[in-house]
């Protein structure tokens, strides 16, 4: 596999290189571009993404080798080579060059369900199954005003951090753009969106879950648990035995994916550093 510098945008053979070794959901390039609408590059077994005069560094190298000083020299050859005006570090640790001039920091984690280790509770399983009597399950490549409906009522009630304000609103292009989205929905018996997940299937050893929601209007008691036993179930069927749960972000969702039994696995920092006056939520303005 080409390890040069990077000379060119990434390639097919690339892509399928970064999914077969991907264990964080950034590593997916399809799900990426499609949120981000920016150009993949693979530069020294580390993903980025770029666009206009921003850049986006994945600090998670695919060989899973990683060192402060290998990622000092990575990010030494990204400015280099881009020169952005507001560089989004993401990686296990922010490297010493960015970590005293960030303009934005966060800290979390990943949460990960393994199939094989994990055994669930007996009766959150029967709850989730007893539930499809309430709700029929669907899974479809469709996001429509219904899903949307329901971000926009998330978003009114619930203070999200704005990355994932953003991944929420980019959804309706994610699914229509990537060839491994999957949407689940709850419906009620009356056929109305009680609640919905998005998942991408793309890397060899893990299904991803992006988001889900569900609705006031609609509810449906345990809808969106009876969403996470399917989502195993489409794991299952692909042969895979981890879901990668993304972040904690906040109490409520920590909560959730630990009753079913996610834990978390690797660390998640966060840094945007600014080179020139715009940041990176203005550089969005209009494109989300």
């Amino acid at each position: 596999m080409r390890k040069d510098r990077g000379k060119g945008m990434l390639t097919p053979a690339e892509e399928a290189y970064a999914l077969d070794r991907a264990y964080v959901p950034e590593h997916i390039a399809s799900l990426m571009k499609a949120i981000s609408e920016a150009e993949a590059f693979l530069i020294d077994d580390h993903l980025s993404f770029a666009k206009d005069n921003w850049l986006i560094i994945v600090g998670y190298p695919l060989n899973r080798e990683f060192s402060q000083d290998r990622c000092e020299e990575i990010v030494g050859i990204h400015l280099e080579r881009f020169r952005p005006e507001i560089l989004w570090f993401i990686g296990p640790q922010v490297p010493v060059s960015l970590s005293g001039s960030c303009q934005e920091r966060e800290t979390d984690q990943y949460y990960t369900l393994d199939l094989r280790e994990t055994k669930i509770k007996a009766s959150l399983l029967r709850m989730a199954e007893k539930t499809s009597h309430d709700v029929s399950v669907e899974r479809t490549r469709t996001f429509s005003k219904e899903h949307g409906k329901l971000v926009d009522e998330l978003l009114k009630r619930e203070k999200l951090p704005p990355r994932i304000r953003e991944l929420y609103r980019s959804m309706p292009r994610f699914v229509a753009q990537s060839p491994s989205a999957c949407v689940l929905d709850a419906r009620d018996k009356a056929g109305a969106l009680s609640a919905f997940y998005v998942l991408d299937t793309g890397a060899a050893n893990f299904t991803t879950y992006l988001l889900g929601t569900h609705s006031k209007k609609y509810y449906v008691a345990h809808a969106s648990d009876r969403l996470f036993l399917e989502m195993i179930r489409v794991t299952q069927e692909q042969g895979k035995i981890t879901i990668n749960l993304g972040l904690g972000v906040n109490e409520g969702i920590r909560r959730f994916k630990e009753k079913w039994g996610g834990v978390p696995f690797l660390t998640y920092e966060f840094c945007e550093r600014h080179y020139g006056t715009t940041s990176w939520m203005k550089a969005l303005e209009g494109k989300l």
